[in-house]
Formats: C-alpha cells, structure tokens, sequence
C-alpha cells in the first residue's frame, strides 16, 4: 500500500492509498549453488522454483527433488534452494548459458526448438476442448485474481480440465513465473504429465512460455493477448495447440485446431 495523488478530469484531486503488487527477486539455488535470479511476486516460492527447473529440462518428476526450502542464512526469504537427487546430473555450462539469455530474447531459431523439443517426451493424450468452453474460461480465470483486482498489476497462469474446471491458478508480477507456479504446483502434487489440461494465461504468449508448457506435457495453450512467431512456431512443431486474443466472443487458432470442436454448421 502506497500514498498517491489521484487526479480527475476536470480538475479533481485527492490523495488516497492505493494497494502496489508485490516484486522482489528470487534467487534460485540447485544444491546450495546459485543458478538464476527473477523478479516475483512472493508466494508458492517452492511451485516457483521447481516449475522453472521442470521448464529448463533438469528435473521431470517430484522425485527428482530431495527437498525444495527457503535458505537458512538469507532472513528475507528471498533465496530458494533445491536439492535434487543423486541420479539427477547437472550440465552447469549448458544450464547457466541457457537460463541468462531466456529472460530476454530466448533461445532463436528452428535448430533451438528442435534441441528443446528432444529434451521432453512425446504427450500422448486425446484431449480436446469446445470453442464454447474456451469462451468461458477468460471470465472463470479473472474472477479467481484476487490481487490483480485489487492493484491492477499482476498476470496470471490458469490450469482447466477439457471441461472447463479450474484446477489451479497462480498471480505472479512476471508471466513466466505464474506458469512456473502452475507447472511447479502440478509437478510437485504428482499431477504429471498434463495432457488432458488446458493452460490459459493473462498476457502475451511466447516461446518460453510454450516451452514451459512442453516440459508439463500441457498441449492446448490459450491467451487472452497474442502469441509471438516464436511461440506459434514452437506449437507448430510440436504438435500444441495455441490460441490467441481469447475474448469478447472470439479467438484465433494459430496451431493444433484439430483439438477444437467447434458448433455444426446451420
């Protein structure tokens, strides 16, 4: 909560509070040592933490992981630290590369979404969705933001069964890690793979966020905003569905329709 002056056409003024979202870094730690540093909003530190590293191909299950707890020297809470079990082997060089240039511009390229595409098995599943369920959904996901209600400032990741059943649903200052928290919340719960669930997120859709999807096994991705070509390139090739601008009685279908049942024709 912050102090603000608000004004108002014609000359209107008050001062008044007004509710901030939430940011401040994480820093996230495998085996005590420092892998990446993002800015969240705090809160499901632990989904966040294991969403990200299912996302950059290190683990795949919960087993994978011994423990995931907050850093007994740091007083704020804001380092995270992941112990992974013996069998799990960490390519640092690759991983460090990796980690820092895929919170700008992404890994580029049709040779960088093959190689990401061998990182995760084949999903299998039939899953599909009605248009009239994919409508639904953007009102379902907004009536469950608490705090973007209240500040205005945070995006969201949303998990739906075929049906249109919320399952879970994460706020995050960052678009990444709200799907982070979802992938993480569903990793560590034993809900892997998710190919009969359908993700919707609040913003843009891009590469990463498909390949965060990928490593969950999720196969219909929507958005109330617009995909990049990355990101539509990526579902092509790996067989996802995407939609996009998913609002006021329509969407675009850039890949995967065939998982989209739509009304007969009159």
């Amino acid at each position: 909560m912050t102090q603000i002056l608000r004004w108002e056409a014609p000359n209107r003024r008050r001062r008044m509070n007004d509710p901030l979202a939430v940011e401040e870094p994480l820093e996230i730690r495998v085996d005590s040592r420092p892998l990446t540093v993002t800015m969240r909003t705090p809160g499901h530190d632990a989904d966040l933490a294991a969403g990200f590293l299912l996302g950059e191909g290190l683990i795949r299950t919960a087993a994978d992981m011994l423990a995931v707890r907050p850093s007994p020297r740091n007083r704020s809470g804001n380092v995270i630290d992941v112990g992974l079990a013996p069998s799990i082997t960490v390519d640092w060089a690759s991983l460090s590369r990796h980690v820092v240039t895929s919170s700008s511009c992404g890994l580029c390229g049709a040779s960088s979404i093959r190689a990401i595409r061998r990182k995760f098995p084949p999903i299998r599943s039939r899953i599909s969705v009605t248009a009239e369920t994919l409508l639904s959904l953007p009102e379902r996901m907004r009536a469950e933001q608490a705090s973007f209600e209240a500040t205005g400032g945070l995006h969201a990741a949303a998990l739906f069964d075929a049906a249109g059943t919320l399952q879970v649903i994460r706020e995050d200052v960052g678009r990444h890690n709200a799907v982070d928290k979802v992938t993480g919340w569903a990793l560590r719960n034993g809900h892997l793979p998710l190919g009969e669930r359908v993700l919707l997120v609040s913003g843009r859709t891009s590469f990463e966020i498909l390949q965060k999807a990928l490593a969950a096994g999720i196969l219909i991705i929507a958005s109330v905003s617009a995909p990049s070509s990355l990101a539509t390139e990526f579902a092509r090739r790996n067989g996802q569905t995407l939609v996009g601008f998913l609002r006021d009685g329509r969407f675009n279908v850039y890949a995967g329709v065939r998982r989209i049942r739509f009304p007969k024709l009159k």
